[in-house]
């Protein structure tokens, strides 16, 4: 992490620093019960295998549920997140991974390095102006032909909202809710080509259909 980071990286690293703790209580596996879910993580494992042997980044791994799943299931993989408490309460629960404090935004990686990259629910923090440039650090580090797995919570019109507390913590997370549409252009823009889209309706409390986007770089 740098001095010279945008202040929306900044806001989330000091956001989920505070709220760390309770946050991996409240979300105790990163894919919760859902079958939709596990299947699409399992499809995008088994494409990466497919690939070769190129290690998986899990951006926003958060407390590392999703990045143990895609190692259960033969994946070389390892968690970059922005928050460094977040980080170490990881490192602790799946002592045999690799994890990282870093940003999505720009990842310290060499070029063609990977062979898939997987984002559930962390570009919702990225502003729109700096979407394209986030997916074509992406495309930089994916060899040809390496996938890309998004997850985020999408509506029927692109707008955002601020949340200032959570979890009786002071945050400040601005969080930007747009269209599978909207996202699938940025992609576009960086080079990468879309070839699978989910739309889950809501379930339980949730208030918000969940988009899944599985994207690659061409070979």
């Amino acid at each position: 992490m740098s001095a010279d980071d945008p202040e929306f990286i900044a806001a989330a690293r000091r956001s989920y620093d505070a709220i760390a703790g309770a946050y991996r209580e409240r979300h105790p596996d990163g894919l919760g019960d859902r079958p939709l879910e596990r299947g699409l993580l399992t499809a995008f494992a088994e494409l990466v295998r497919a690939q070769g042997s190129a290690p998986v980044a899990d951006l926003g791994s958060g407390p590392g549920q999703v990045t143990a799943r895609l190692h259960a299931l033969g994946v070389p993989v390892f968690g970059v997140d922005v928050s460094p408490r977040t980080v170490e309460l990881a490192r602790r629960a799946h002592p045999g991974l690799r994890f990282h404090v870093g940003s999505l935004t720009s990842l310290d990686l060499p070029d063609a390095s990977l062979g898939g990259i997987v984002a559930l629910y962390s570009i919702i923090h990225v502003p729109d102006e700096y979407l394209t440039e986030t997916f074509a650090g992406f495309h930089r580090v994916l060899e040809p032909g390496g996938h890309v797995l998004l997850a985020f919570q999408s509506g029927d019109e692109d707008d955002r909202s601020r949340l200032t507390e959570r979890f009786g913590q002071a945050v400040s997370l601005d969080y930007h809710w747009r269209t599978p549409e909207t996202v699938t252009g940025h992609l576009t823009k960086a080079g990468l080509r879309l070839k699978a889209r989910v739309l889950r309706e809501p379930e339980d409390d949730e208030t918000r259909p969940r988009a899944f986007l599985l994207a690659r770089k061409p070979a």
